[in-house]
């Protein structure tokens, strides 16, 4: 049979997997598809997606069968046929999967409790325990933990071995024993009891029961999987809220009329109204007016940038001043907002996922165990002992082998740790996370928002000689508290915290690009350009117009001010540092960790402010989509990168970021597409959460260490044939205390912040 031959051109497509249930199986998905002819293929556990490139004509149910065919689910996303559908199906239609691990957990809780309680507790015992306890166990460990069987028997076909084989072998092997101990031995007795004996003492086995092993394995296991499930699913999260950011309706202009539409409506080239207050509905020019455009949600940038006719504009930004007439340029997906919202998929698409450390030793440690049962079955025969001896010690082995730790080592620490976070204002997704803030070096720190403020604030006045400072706040900052621009609203709240109440001003005027006029107290009063003064004949002096000039390049803005056809003076607005910005820095530098500055300011702003920081690198002058390159580049390097940020241009460098930051101060689509929340806003949080993930995931790895630890010793007891009910329990109850013992440890831990 011939190699089919496909032409150059090559396409995407999209696949939802469901069925995974680690790391590895994502691997071997990806690989399976990557063996067909002309296909690439990249699989994301974490989003449960799969991006695959085909050449032109090719049948995406190939695809679909293929991945089948290795034991996984398999779809095409669904068309959003009509904005009804969208409205109604807005990404949060349950999740079958997490329902189904929720109802099994569930199930298993409370089936699994009284199991457990009758196993440890003698006084519990009644005649017939036993037997209850099989009427309860047997759903866990057949329902319940159906999902690790089935995983089981996936990676036996593909001759792997994960986490999920441990459990099914486990979990299997403990039910079996009781089973035939019940009803072929003596354990199905009246009066049957699991005495506290601590002597060693060869058995067959036949009057033991193990039913609470089982149970509880499962119990615990599905406990951390419901929690990761949860975690995973929002993963989308961040694309829905992106696009809730855009205009749901637009006031449309055809032949002449106004007519509110849809924004799925509308057409490249029509021409629509934003009023004051409003979002800009989609990219354009603007036809006629101006105004004051408040970009800061999608730029970061707190400053509005002004916008006339001829000028373009992005959707989803603020219409901060007057009305605006736009016309469409960009619709739908070709829209700004569209593309960072594409930027946002692919960087979470393209992450590399950490595969999990249990299912790492759980690879070595099943193929171990097995062939130590198999072992200790021959050598049992070979000595000349009974068939029933033999197969308890080989049983013994497997159920020994499966670790009720194990299945609290990541959830409990997890929880502790993640529990911690919350009181310090810190919120961790997932364990996966953890595994990125151990790498983590370098540092990216959007500059608006993360290391400065993020607001406008009134910095300094500059007075012209034989004025009174106090008046020239009192008559600027009343005349500025009658605008709605940003900037005015930043010197009327400082005159207001300097001076206290400001005046009604007897007249108000808003001169078109270049400021504003009116009476204040009988006097003409001009705030604004430069140029706007010049109209009265008013000139800055040399000292103040070098004043103006000097917080200009600083990246200030300068606002002049003058009455009576005079100049009177400077008001100077900019963007702050915050207070413990500088201390963050520090911190991080104690931690090993190199900060960079990143910003789409001018390279003189960005280096003077880190300079006040103590920040030594600086990427100037950057746009918001060209953020995620820089990312990309830093990571080429060979640096492990962790991004802060807070605005919707932040988001799709968060999710390519090894480790995403948000200040829970920002947006919610930056919140959506980090690994970590920073609630407070404050930067020394973001030390703080890396310490703190740092510690938690050294603790889930120590976990699994004594989880594995004290089951490995058993194993020779086990295999000697040496093992009774209350030693396994002890095994089990101790390695179980020591792992919630150890991850209680993390309440204790502290912030740097003082």
């Amino acid at each position: 049979m011939s190699t089919p031959v496909f032409p150059n051109a090559q396409t995407a497509v999209e696949l939802e997997i469901t069925g995974m249930t680690c790391a590895s199986c994502a691997m071997r998905i990806e690989k399976r598809l990557n063996r067909l002819d002309g296909v690439e293929a990249t699989v994301n556990y974490a989003t449960e997606k799969a991006k695959v490139s085909v050449p032109e004509g090719y049948d995406p149910a190939l695809l679909v069968a293929e991945v089948q065919k290795t034991g996984y689910g398999a779809a095409l996303p669904k068309p959003k046929t009509s904005k009804k559908t969208e409205d109604s199906g807005s990404g949060d239609e349950p999740d079958t999967e997490l329902l189904s691990l929720r109802n099994r957990l569930i199930g298993a809780v409370v089936l699994t409790i009284p199991v457990i309680a009758m196993a440890m507790a003698p006084a519990l015992q009644f005649t017939y325990w036993q037997w209850a306890s099989l009427a309860l166990a047997a759903p866990v460990i057949i329902w319940a933990a159906w999902p690790f069987h089935k995983a089981a028997w996936a990676n036996l076909k593909h001759g792997t071995a994960t986490m999920d084989t441990l459990i099914s072998m486990g979990t299997t092997a403990a039910f079996l024993w009781s089973l035939y101990a019940l009803f072929f031995g003596t354990a199905g007795e009246p009066g049957m009891t699991h005495a506290f004996e601590f002597t060693l003492a060869p058995s067959d086995g036949a009057s033991n029961v193990y039913l609470e092993v089982a149970a509880g394995v499962t119990m615990f296991i599905l406990l951390g999987r419901y929690f990761e499930k949860r975690s995973k699913r929002q993963a989308g999260a961040a694309l829905r809220a992106l696009l809730e950011l855009g205009a749901k309706e637009v006031a449309v202009l055809r032949n002449g009329v106004e007519t509110k539409i849809a924004i799925e409506d509308l057409v490249v080239g029509d021409e629509f109204i934003v009023r004051p207050g409003e979002k800009i509905a989609t990219d354009g020019v603007v036809v006629s007016g101006s105004s004051a455009v408040d970009a800061s949600m999608l730029t970061g940038e707190s400053v509005p940038v002004e916008v006339g006719e001829g000028d373009p504009v992005t959707g989803a930004t603020v219409n901060a001043g007057g009305r605006l007439v736009v016309r469409a340029t960009r619709i739908g997906s070709d829209t700004q907002l569209a593309q960072m919202a594409k930027l946002v998929e692919d960087a979470q698409t393209g992450k590399a996922e950490v595969q999990r450390l249990a299912d790492r030793i759980s690879g070595i440690f099943v193929p171990i165990v097995i062939l130590i049962a198999f072992g200790a079955l021959g050598a049992w025969l070979g000595a000349g002992f009974p068939i029933a001896t033999a197969f308890t010690a080989a049983v013994a082995v497997l159920v020994i082998a499966c670790p009720c730790a194990l299945g609290l080592a990541t959830p409990t620490a997890l929880l502790v740790g993640t529990g911690r976070g919350a009181q310090m204002g810190i919120l961790i997704k997932g364990p996966e996370v953890l595994e990125s803030t151990r790498k983590v070096d370098t540092v990216v720190l959007d500059k608006t928002g993360t290391v400065t403020t993020g607001k406008m604030t009134l910095v300094d006045v500059v007075v012209e000689p034989g004025t009174d400072r106090s008046e020239l706040l009192r008559l600027a900052g009343a005349l500025e508290d009658a605008s709605e621009h940003p900037i005015a609203q930043a010197i009327a709240k400082g005159a207001t915290q300097e001076i206290g109440a400001l005046p009604v001003p007897e007249d108000f005027v808003n001169v078109e690009g270049k400021g504003v006029r009116g009476v204040v107290e009988g006097r003409k009063v001009l705030v604004g350009r430069e140029s706007l003064l010049a109209e009265d004949s008013a000139g800055l002096s040399a000292d103040v117009a070098a004043a103006k000039a000097n917080a200009e390049r600083q990246g200030k803005t300068a606002v002049a001010v003058g009455w009576d056809g005079a100049a009177r003076g400077v008001l100077v607005v900019a963007d702050t540092v915050k207070p413990t910005s500088a201390e963050a820095i520090q911190q991080m530098k104690a931690i090993g960790l190199t900060p960079v500055l990143l910003t789409g300011d001018n390279e003189a702003v960005a280096r003077q402010i880190a300079a006040e920081v103590g920040i030594d690198e600086v990427i100037a002058e950057v746009l918001p989509k060209d953020k995620v390159e820089v990312v990309a580049r830093l990571q080429k390097q060979g640096k492990s990168v962790a991004m802060v940020g807070d605005g919707v241009n932040d988001a799709p460098a968060l999710a390519q970021a090894d480790l995403g930051l948000a200040m829970g101060t920002g947006t919610d689509v930056a919140i959506e597409a980090s690994d970590l929340t920073l609630v407070r806003g404050d930067l020394r949080s973001a030390v703080d959460a890396i310490r703190l993930s740092r510690k938690t995931l050294k603790t889930i790895k120590s976990n699994l260490f004594w989880a594995f630890a004290y089951n490995t010793a058993a194993i020779p007891v086990a295999a000697l044939g040496l093992l009774n009910p209350m030693l396994a329990g002890a095994a089990m109850a101790l390695s179980s205390v020591f792992v919630v013992g150890n991850s209680l440890r993390l309440r204790g831990f502290k912030s740097t912040a003082i």
